[in-house]
């Protein structure tokens, strides 16, 4: 693992001079300002503020509520049904729920919440919040599956196009989020996609695209006036920065630190890390149209050169989970089989079978042409993804086969508009409902959120139908292991591990804890000493 431990030193070597740059320059700031930052002495007679500032991996360009989940993270906007500490369903914005028949399902939304523009939420404005998002996100449309909307009072009907009996699931993800249509209108659509209006404990008063989320508190939230008065909700792609920051002092909520940090994390009695088992998988997906990779075989092969035990031990330092498919095993739906070993000789034996042979160089090569492959990887997010395609790279290139990686901010942007290459990095969160079909549907059926590379899998396309017509738990969680079966048999995509969520929490931070959903960020109950 030599090319492994040459990275962490320079990863380590760039934060220390980070760390002490940034210290000189920084330390003595926030001594000699007031509490807002405006650079100003302090004023001994204002209350203290308080305030936290957050760094994520993923920057966001807009903060468009049903296109992006940004919104509900920074505690903007919230939905009618949440996850619990459990990750069971429970009432949100919506008092209770039932299912009148197949097809229809009646919410009552709780009485006295209002808008952060003052404006009553009442069943007429989560219809027009509804109405907005499936007209503007068609991922939403797809997963919602609505047929017509009815209002009266806070009772809210859906009747949906076809039995759905995960329909409640669904409204838990943060894309159906409830908004205020009318300050929509009041602001001009680009306008409100900058500073959104939902009923959350939190309202924006300024967003750089990309860069930084302005957060003060809801005076009128409806659930308890939030403990802070302000929240920064900042976006880097780049681990070592994030780390840094967080070792600093600059930010007291840092998400996915990079592994190699946590020994020097460890000395600092103020700071901590928690590793929370994560609904992420990490995996490759294979280009159904390119030629490289189009015998299965090949796909097989390459599947049995991923050393997940080393990337678990060496990249993720133990933080992770070999995965066996898309799902954690621990789930009540995931796959209880083991999970595909490194196999050098297996991998060779089945690229004989397709017809590869060694060149003198010892490359592969069939009909005179070598097997080359080209990888699109993350650039950053999460530290550990730009290393995963380097480790697989190096136990290719001993069996012959040449990995040629290209480095790219957002892998599923670039495959979704490009037909040149062979497989891809992707990171999603598999089951971050609880259930396994909200994923199924978005990453196996065309024009889902999840597949930009169009894969389709014939053995899969009943499965899905039965499933999501299904409502029973254990004959789910039975179709979502057969759905498995059937993706892992056709070999689409190489499922690598399941990463913890590595978080740095400042320990003046209280009444907080990162979740595995990774939807509910900044809260009300959130708090500092």
């Amino acid at each position: 693992m030599r090319f492994i431990q040459h990275h962490r030193r320079m990863a380590v070597m760039l934060l220390t001079l980070l760390l002490v740059i940034l210290a000189s320059g920084c330390s003595t700031n926030e001594a000699n300002t007031s509490p807002d930052g405006a650079g100003q002495p302090a004023q001994a007679s204002k209350e203290e503020l308080k305030k936290v500032t957050i760094i994520h991996s993923l920057p966001d360009d807009t903060l468009d509520p049903h296109n992006k989940w940004i919104a509900l993270r920074a505690g903007v906007t919230e939905t009618l049904l949440r996850l619990d500490e459990n990750m069971q369903i429970v009432p949100w914005l919506a008092a209770k729920w039932e299912a009148k028949d197949d097809l229809t399902w009646v919410f009552t939304i709780r009485d006295g919440i209002v808008f952060q523009d003052g404006t009553k939420l009442d069943a007429a404005a989560a219809k027009a919040s509804f109405e907005r998002g499936i007209a503007d996100s068609k991922a939403l449309a797809a997963s919602l599956k609505i047929a017509s909307i009815e209002a009266k009072g806070q009772e809210l009907t859906f009747k949906t196009k076809e039995p759905f009996p995960a329909f409640p699931t669904e409204l838990v993800h943060p894309t159906s989020s409830i908004i205020s249509v009318a300050a929509e209108k009041a602001k001009g659509k680009e306008a409100f996609n900058k500073s959104p209006v939902g009923t959350g404990p939190f309202q924006v008063t300024g967003f750089v695209p990309g860069k930084e989320i302005s957060l003060v508190r809801n005076e009128a939230y409806w659930n308890g006036k939030a403990k802070l008065n302000e929240v920064k909700y900042q976006f880097n792609s780049d681990a070592n920065v994030r780390t840094l920051a967080f070792q600093s002092k600059q930010a007291d909520i840092v998400y996915h630190v990079s592994p190699e940090s946590l020994a020097a994390i460890a000395k600092d009695e103020q700071l901590s890390v928690n590793s929370v088992t994560s609904l992420r998988t990490h995996y490759f997906t294979y280009n159904p149209q390119s030629k490289n990779v189009a015998d299965i075989q090949v796909r097989r092969a390459i599947d049995m050169l991923i050393d997940r035990d080393a990337i678990v031990k060496d990249i993720m330092l133990g933080h992770a989970m070999p995965a066996n498919g898309p799902f954690n095993k621990t789930l009540a739906f995931g796959n209880k089989g083991d999970y595909q070993k490194l196999d050098q000789a297996g991998a060779i034996k089945l690229l004989e079978s397709a017809g590869y042979t060694k060149g003198k160089d010892g490359k592969l090569e069939k009909d005179g042409k070598p097997l080359t492959l080209k990888l699109i990887a993350f650039t950053g997010i999460n530290p550990e993804l730009p290393l995963i395609p380097l480790l697989v790279q190096s136990e290719a290139a001993k069996a012959g086969i040449t990995i040629e990686i290209v480095s790219v901010e957002l892998p599923e942007v670039y495959i979704a508009e490009h037909s040149d290459w062979d497989m891809s990095t992707s990171s999603y969160l598999t089951s971050p409902r609880g259930d396994g079909g909200s994923f199924l549907n978005s990453a196996y059926v065309p024009g889902g959120t999840y597949n930009p590379a169009k894969i389709q899998i014939e053995k899969l396309n009943g499965i899905l139908s039965e499933l999501n017509v299904t409502g029973e738990v254990q004959k789910r969680n039975k179709l979502t292991q057969e759905a498995v079966e059937a993706i892992n048999e056709a070999k689409p995509h190489s499922y690598i591990i399941h990463p913890n969520i590595l978080v740095g929490v400042n320990k003046r931070v209280g009444n907080w804890k990162p979740t595995a959903e990774e939807f509910y960020i900044v809260t009300n109950t959130l708090d500092v000493k």
